[in-house]
């Protein structure tokens, strides 16, 4: 019998797409906030915190073809995916106005945070942390085997 070896994606290619995510959400936070001229908010900073680093990392693991980043490069996404999680809860009224960290400055569930009129902020930060974790957890299998 002969078994056909089903293509899979590689580390290489889940690496790489880790590190496009993080370096196009860094550029997004950056172009949204110094260009566009929308302040973020202090969720918005906490989430930046763990993004940047991110796209740093995942850059240089990139470059040394390093599929260990997973290590140390997973709990900063899964602390930024929880605290996205936090802000999208925020924003869309499932968290009570009580708890919302945002009492001076930018409000955390206000009108600025939508980009093109309706898309959320909030959205698209667990969107990326979410397939970040995803791509690093996928590495960390692949490369385990």
């Amino acid at each position: 019998m002969n078994e056909q070896v089903h293509p899979s994606a590689n580390p290489w290619s889940l690496l790489l797409a880790a590190w496009l995510l993080a370096v196009a959400a860094t550029v997004a936070a950056l172009f949204i906030g110094e260009v566009m001229g929308k302040t973020p908010c202090v969720l918005c900073w906490f989430q930046r915190i763990f993004m940047f680093p991110l796209a740093v990392m995942l850059t240089i693991a990139c470059y040394r073809a390093d599929f260990s980043v997973w290590l140390y490069a997973l709990p900063l996404a899964v602390i930024g995916w929880v605290i996205a999680l936090y802000h999208c809860l925020l924003f869309i009224g499932v968290i009570p106005e009580d708890l919302k960290p945002c009492s001076a400055g930018t409000s955390c569930s206000g009108a600025d945070m939508l980009i093109f009129g309706s898309v959320p902020l909030p959205l698209l930060s667990l969107v990326v942390f979410t397939a970040i974790v995803m791509l690093l957890a996928l590495i960390r299998r692949r490369t385990l085997v």
